[in-house]
C-alpha cells in the first residue's frame, strides 16, 4: 500500500469523517494511486497528506529535515516554507507558492476557527518573505494575472525532477474529488508529467534551483511606505 514503506507516515484517517466502510474505501483508494506511474497525493483542506504515492515521495525525496514543512506531511506547509522547495518546483515564486498562498485564503474564510489553518497563518505572519506576499503582493498579483493564474486544475507549471531521465520538465496539475472521498473532506492532487524539452536532439542539462534567499518574493512589489 501507498503508506507502508518503511519509515513512511501513516495515512491521516483520524481526520475524516469515516467509519469501516470509509476506510476500506481509502484503502483501495491507496492502491489506485500505487498504480499511478505520476505524482499522485490526497490531501485534506489543511493540506495535510492523507494518502501518496511512490511517484511523489520519488519526486520529493530530495528534500532534508524541516520541523514543520515535511512533504509527507503538509504539502502547503512545504510549499511555503521548506527551503529546499525550489529546488523541485520551478518558478517557485509565481508558479507554486502565490497560487497556493491564494487557495490557503479562500480556505481560511471557508473553515473560520480552524486551528490548523490559523497556525498555518501564524507561519506565515513570522515569516517576512511569506507574511509580505499575503497581506500585500497578492491582491495585486491576483488583480493582475486573473484568476486562471491561480486555478490548480488544469495548471501547467515547471518542476525539476530528480531523475535525469526527466529533469527540468512541467507538469499538469490535475485535480480531482470523486464525491466518496469529497464527502470525507478529501481531494486528490496528481502532476502529470510532460517529455523534457529537448535542445539540439538531446536532452536539457538538469540544473537544481537556488535555495530561497532572504528577502521578498520577486513576483511581488514591496509593501508601500
Amino acid at each position: 500500500m501507498a503508506y507502508e514503506a518503511q519509515g513512511r507516515r501513516r495515512p491521516a484517517w483520524g481526520s475524516a469523517r469515516t467509519g469501516p466502510g470509509c476506510r476500506a474505501y481509502l484503502q483501495d483508494y491507496a492502491a489506485l494511486l500505487d498504480a499511478v506511474s505520476f505524482p499522485s497525493v490526497v490531501l485534506d483542506h489543511r493540506w495535510n497528506v492523507v494518502l501518496a504515492n511512490d511517484a511523489y515521495d520519488v519526486l520529493f525525496g530530495g528534500a532534508g529535515p524541516h520541523p514543520t514543512a515535511m512533504p509527507r506531511d503538509n504539502f502547503l506547509r512545504f510549499v511555503l516554507f521548506h527551503p529546499d522547495a525550489a529546488t523541485v518546483l520551478g518558478d517557485h515564486e509565481s508558479s507554486w507558492c502565490l497560487p497556493m498562498l491564494a487557495h490557503f485564503a479562500e480556505a481560511l474564510e471557508r473553515h473560520v476557527g480552524d486551528e490548523e489553518l490559523q497556525a498555518i497563518r501564524a507561519a506565515i505572519a513570522d515569516d517576512p518573505i511569506m507574511d509580505a506576499a499575503y497581506r500585500h503582493g497578492l491582491p495585486r498579483w491576483i488583480s493582475s494575472v486573473g484568476a486562471e493564474a491561480i486555478a490548480n486544475d488544469g495548471a501547467l507549471r515547471p518542476l525539476t525532477h530528480p531523475d535525469p531521465r526527466w529533469g527540468r520538465t512541467h507538469c499538469r496539475v490535475v485535480g480531482e474529488a470523486p464525491q466518496t472521498l469529497q464527502d470525507m473532506g478529501f481531494f486528490r492532487l496528481t502532476l502529470v508529467l510532460r517529455e523534457p524539452l529537448r535542445a539540439g536532439g538531446g536532452r536539457r542539462p538538469v540544473r537544481r534551483a537556488a535555495r530561497r534567499a532572504v528577502g521578498y518574493l520577486r513576483a511581488v512589489p514591496a509593501a508601500d511606505g
